[in-house]
């Protein structure tokens, strides 16, 4: 088995987590939180609900992130299913709550992926419209998504890379990816990125496996593959949490590794709001833990 931390260029992180449903989840997440912001991330991320369906909890994990921590925090948007007054009143709320960098997308359908779009009659038309309309609103650091292997939406991968263009050219400052599994397919998707134009930075998506089920029921509705090479990896492994625990941060520091032998350093790391495995592939990877800031999160 290859070993991590084979490359020794710098590299940047920033971490995605999702606001909490239950008392016992927000313990989690400040927990993680706490656990994560060690690693100095460029920052972090909170999401948002299609339509809003979690603008409150999204809104104070926001604050709360600002107020009782020294992180860089991001908030997700999305336009389904919410007029563009809407929107804007809530670019408002976080705007007046010191949020600088917003991670503009479109959102699923709100009958479930797969299903057909419609916009609101009287809002943002896709997520290019809804860049816009932030860069218009203010001096947004805006972020996007991107699909190594398409949106299932998109009628093929030509069409998929226009709809990033337009994102790009609308003042997206980055894109950050749907998580993959399989790096070839990662770098030729980048490849065909430069070739339409697109030059902002393309940020690799990194999904460490929690449970190997779960990933490939949650990556057959969002378009991605899991590649055989993984049931493999953690063949023996589902009595056993430990060595699962193993397997899955060898497997996330490997992919980490190899990016970065590609010339890839800069990485968004999906945590599901669990500290342990984010912290266990980092560590794979050499990366130093830092002294908390004033701030430290209750």
């Amino acid at each position: 088995m290859r070993t991590a931390h084979q490359s020794r260029e710098p590299f940047s992180v920033s971490f995605e987590f999702f606001p909490p449903k239950a008392p016992e989840m927000e313990a989690q997440l400040w927990e993680t939180v706490e656990a994560l912001r060690a690693w100095n991330p460029d920052f972090v991320s909170v999401t948002y609900g299609a339509g809003g369906s979690t603008k409150a909890p999204t809104l104070a994990t926001v604050r709360r992130l600002i107020e009782e921590t020294p992180l860089v925090t991001a908030a997700h948007l999305t336009c389904v299913d919410a007029s563009r007054d809407e929107v804007q009143a809530v670019v408002a709320d976080y705007k007046a709550l010191g949020v600088r960098h917003i991670v503009a997308l479109r959102g699923d359908p709100p009958s479930g992926i797969g299903t057909n779009y419609l916009p609101h009659p009287e809002g943002f038309g896709d997520t290019a419209e809804l860049v816009a309309g932030l860069r218009a609103l203010g001096d947004f650091d805006v972020s996007v998504s991107a699909y190594p292997e398409k949106h299932p939406e998109s009628y093929n991968m030509a069409a998929d890379i226009e709809t990033l263009k337009r994102k790009a050219d609308a003042g997206a400052a980055r894109a950050l990816t749907q998580f993959f599994f399989d790096n070839d397919v990662f770098e030729r998707y980048l490849e065909k990125v430069r070739a339409a134009g697109i030059t902002i930075p393309i940020v690799p998506g990194i999904m460490p496996i929690q449970n190997l089920t779960q990933l490939k029921r949650f990556a057959s509705r969002c378009g991605a593959s899991v590649p055989s090479f993984l049931d493999a990896r953690f063949e023996g492994c589902d009595e056993k949490p430990a060595e699962r625990a193993k397997v899955s941060a060898d497997v996330a520091a490997e992919q980490m590794d190899d990016l970065r032998r590609r010339g890839i350093y800069d990485f968004h790391i999906y945590t599901m709001n669990r500290a342990p495995l984010v912290n266990a592939v980092l560590e794979r990877l050499g990366r130093s833990r830092q002294q908390p800031r004033a701030g430290a999160a209750a």
